[in-house]
This record gives C-alpha cells, structure tokens and sequence, in this order.
C-alpha cells in the first residue's frame, strides 16, 4: 500500500500468538550445590552471570577494558550485545568480588582457562557438574534465568529488570510477572479497609 501502491488498504491478518518462551532457574541452595560442583573458571564465571544477568556470549569476552571496578560498572558494547544497543551492567558485591579474583590472570580477558580466552562453557566438565548436582535439562543461559527469577523474588519492579537485564521491550521481562508479586499483594489489601467497611455496614441479604 504505502512503497508499491498495489493495494487500496492493509487487510486484516491474524498473527500467531508467540509462546512465553523457556524458564529454568535454580534456588539459591541449588545454585550453591552446582557451583559446588564446577571446576574453577566455570564457577566464577557462573557466579558472575548470575550476580550480573548477563549473557554467555557477554561474559566469555569480557575485558578488562570493559571494566570499571572503582565506580563499580562494567559496558557491553552495541556491536557486542544482542538488542543492539550498548548495555551498562551495575555490578555489585558478588561480582566485584569475583572480579577481584581474576584480576593479574590474564592482561586483556577477565576469564580465562589455562591463561587463554574461554571459547566454550557448554563442556563436558559443564555437564557432568550439572548431572552431579542432580539437575536434568539444565543449560547456561539458565543462568540468566535464575537472575531474573531472584531480581523479581527480591521484589524488583518490571522496568528495572528490563534496564538491568538489557531488553529492549517489557515483553520479555513479563515471563518474569508471576515471580514475586508481594508488592501487589500489597497492593490489594489497600481495599481491605474499605470493604472491611462495606460487609460491615450492609445486610447479609444485600450483599
């Protein structure tokens, strides 16, 4: 209609409706137990991503060039990020903790293995620390799942996940809605009074 002029208007097209696509995370205790399990440079690097959130991909080639530990923030660059757009990451105390034990490992990449980049995390050693763990059908990016699951448990609101997490749009962060609702449980209850009046002051029968 609007670049070739072969049609007077847009018809009307039903779309598919997107699945919500895959959740999986860890409690606490059950991350505990899988960093239990991984070899050193996993699990640092597994208690990064779920300090941070961030994606494998971002976490693999993180420089220490992308690092600011004095002001406690780290960058991923447009061309480096999935949406992109470039991302700042606040960090805090578990991942500048981790940060600081990598620090004099290698000039140039914050993880490494054997005094080179890390290519691949999906490893044999990966999995075989999972199985010990006892998890089944439980990958990386799980990780950034378990993130988001714990931000939302500790009552993050749905915009500052989507800022921490580095989407684009909202609708991604809504997989996360059902997860730690105490706020509008609170929310709720501001009726309370209000009704707690209402079934006090009416008739049974007029309810």
């Amino acid at each position: 209609r609007d670049d070739w002029e072969m049609v007077d208007k847009i018809p009307s097209v039903t779309l598919f409706r997107e699945a919500g696509g895959r959740i999986r995370s860890l409690t606490l205790e059950e991350f505990a137990r899988l960093h239990e399990e991984l070899p050193e440079h996993l699990a640092e690097m597994a208690l990064f991503s779920v300090a941070t959130g961030l994606r494998q991909g971002n976490v693999k080639g993180l420089q220490w060039g992308k690092v600011n530990e004095a002001l406690s923030v780290a960058w991923v660059d447009a061309s480096e990020h999935k949406n992109g757009h470039a991302h700042n990451v606040p960090l805090n105390a578990a991942a500048l903790a981790v940060l600081s034990r990598q620090r004099g490992k290698h000039p140039q990449y914050v993880f490494t293995y054997n005094g080179k980049p890390i290519s691949q995390v999906s490893t044999r050693a990966w999995r075989e620390a999972v199985q010990r763990a006892g998890f089944q059908d439980f990958r990386w990016h799980d990780l950034r799942h378990t993130w988001a699951t714990w931000q939302r448990e500790q009552g993050t609101p749905t915009y500052e996940l989507q800022r921490l997490g580095g989407w684009l749009s909202s609708s991604m962060v809504e997989r996360y809605a059902h997860i730690g609702n105490s706020h509008l449980a609170h929310a709720a209850k501001r009726l309370d009074k209000a009704l707690a009046g209402y079934l006090l002051d009416t008739p049974k029968e007029k309810r």
